[in-house]
């Protein structure tokens, strides 16, 4: 156990801790006895957020994955370790989705003015991409293990918003176990994260939204145990262009926003990276390829169509 694992003097009572993360807020829900020390904690989870944005915020200039954006076709640049992480998590999604997850879509994003530059779409370059061959990774962003690096192979811009914000909760989940803490429901804007079981052995429960652009409710409730939740919709962050309302999205084979059958989609894995990059994936697969990639890899998801019928993966259990 870390050296900042405490040992508790009485009965743990609930806690919750927050703050600003990622353009949204982080959060800890945990139960712990009188000898924590909350301040310590809330500082370190705290640090463990702006680490993470530091590395790879799309919306910062001076941000690690920036930093590589801005570095000319086929040079290597050095990355900070957990960024590496990431991209090698995300290329390993893109693969196994045969190319439905691409982080190499910034630029697209941008273009309809879902980015962190304009918020007004731009025909120009909407045509301009919209027409350009796609180049996936690998072969558009190539990964040195051994050295710690990476190189662009075409001009694509990395966008990591879609395994990122997943990634952070990660990091949470890291801190309150180095803190010695075993019941906690850690969370970064909708991504979540459980360990153990409540101090009455009851799971921890989080609602499932229903899909909508109206109002807020809920489909049900998931009991997550030692798990992670994610969910990937097209009801929130949205832009109109042309006359329609399109998602923030996009679907790295159109070269174009998400124009599917689904409304939703929510994974459970093991950690929340995973559940974040998976749930955009089959998000942009559509739901009867999704579903079906989703029982061949043992993935437990619940996709929402359009039209409110739920789809669950082969097996998927939301208890386990």
């Amino acid at each position: 156990m870390s050296t900042e694992a405490l040992a508790f003097s009485s009965a743990p009572a609930r806690r919750a801790l927050n703050g600003p993360a990622m353009g949204a807020r982080w959060s800890a829900v945990f139960y712990a006895g009188d000898g924590l020390d909350e301040a310590a904690l809330a500082r370190r989870l705290q640090d463990a957020v702006d680490a993470v944005e530091a590395e790879m915020s799309p919306w910062r200039r001076d941000s690690d994955v920036e930093r590589l954006n801005r570095v000319a076709v086929g040079v290597w640049t050095p990355l900070p370790r957990n960024l590496f992480r990431v991209l090698e998590a995300a290329l390993e999604i893109g693969d196994l989705s045969g190319g439905a997850f691409d982080v190499g879509v910034g630029d697209l994003v941008e273009a309809w003015g879902l980015g962190a530059g304009s918020r007004t779409p731009n025909p120009a370059a909407i045509a301009t991409l919209t027409g350009r061959a796609s180049v996936l990774p690998p072969k558009a962003l190539q990964l040195d293990p051994a050295a710690g690096r990476a190189r662009r192979l075409a001009p694509l811009r990395v966008d990591l918003s879609a395994i990122a914000k997943g990634f952070g909760v990660d990091e949470l989940a890291r801190v309150m176990t180095a803190f010695g803490l075993s019941s906690w429901l850690v969370g970064v804007d909708g991504e979540l994260r459980a360990a153990g079981a409540k101090p009455d052995g009851r799971p921890w429960s989080v609602g499932h939204e229903r899909p909508s652009r109206e109002a807020r409710a809920l489909m049900g409730v998931l009991e997550l145990r030692d798990c992670a939740v994610a969910t990937s919709g097209n009801y929130r962050h949205v832009v109109e262009a042309g006359g329609r309302t399109v998602s923030h999205t996009m679907d790295p084979r159109r070269r174009a926003p998400l124009d599917n059958d689904l409304a939703s989609v929510t994974v459970l894995a093991p950690t929340a990276m995973a559940a974040d990059g998976w749930a955009t994936a089959l998000m942009a697969l559509g739901c009867e390829r999704g579903a079906r990639l989703a029982g061949r890899l043992g993935l437990r998801a619940v996709f929402v169509t359009n039209d409110g019928a739920v789809v669950a993966s082969e097996g998927f259990d939301a208890s386990r």
